[in-house]
């Protein structure tokens, strides 16, 4: 079994009304198709349901949903030199 990280994975921060965390996972999909499902519960006030690089799956109320934030992951440098 691989926890590796996808190399297409789309960072999400997703921010919950009257929670003092948000949530972070990073998410298989793309970023217009995560935008899509968003918008989707919002218009709908059905649930955002999204699945993280390991499968698990989120389900947040279309209500309870402050802001999505939607990114790429920044690359992670190793070692000590200026770029």
């Amino acid at each position: 079994m691989s926890t590796k990280k996808t190399d297409k994975a789309s960072q999400v921060r997703i921010s919950i009304t009257h929670v003092s965390s948000e949530l972070s996972f990073e998410c298989p999909m793309a970023p217009e198709e995560i935008k899509a499902a968003v918008t989707a519960a919002l218009t709908s006030a059905t649930p955002l349901v999204l699945s993280d690089v390991r499968g698990h799956e989120v389900i947040v109320p279309a209500e309870k949903i402050g802001y999505v934030e939607i990114g790429q992951p920044t690359e992670r440098r190793v070692g000590f030199g200026a770029n």
